[in-house]
């Protein structure tokens, strides 16, 4: 590749890390080093993992069941989006998602009417780190829209 073409391909990268979502995000993964073992790496090396190129997601089966480590992307970026609205609008926060299998028949609906909107959580990623600011800015943005009355939620 020229540098030409990397060169803006570079820029958006930076320009993504430094978004305060991922810088969110950022913080939560290192906070989670107990070890060490991440110390000294860089921002993009520990994102890394929740970029899957298209390539990548069409080697993903269609239909499978979530290992630990993308439960733990899933979980570790609806946690940063949580953070990310407490330190805008100063209210506490708490993700909550329960996942469970889908039935056999393939329906979305559950006996119990409950709906499922991630069919296929075991390919959970974004193709480039834009896109993974974009998508936590969003969730980010469009909650803190939806606080209709933060003083008095406060009180």
């Amino acid at each position: 590749m020229s540098d030409a073409a990397a060169s803006p391909a570079v820029a958006e990268d930076e320009a993504a890390l430094a978004r305060p979502f991922v810088k969110c995000l950022l913080r939560l993964i290192r906070a989670q080093d107990f070890d060490g073992s991440w110390q000294g790496r860089a921002d993009a090396e520990l994102l890394a993992d929740f970029i899957i190129t298209k390539e990548q997601r069409r080697a993903i089966p269609i239909i499978g069941d979530p290992d630990p480590d993308v439960l733990w992307r899933l979980d570790t970026f609806y946690t940063a989006v949580g953070l990310a609205i407490e330190e805008r609008s100063g209210l506490m926060t708490s993700p909550m998602m329960e996942m469970k299998p889908m039935r056999a028949s393939g329906t979305s609906f559950s006996r119990s009417g409950g709906w499922s909107f991630c069919q296929d959580v075991h390919r959970f990623g974004f193709e480039t780190f834009r896109t993974l600011a974009e998508a936590g800015t969003k969730l980010v943005d469009d909650a803190t829209a939806a606080i209709a009355y933060p003083d008095v939620a406060r009180a």
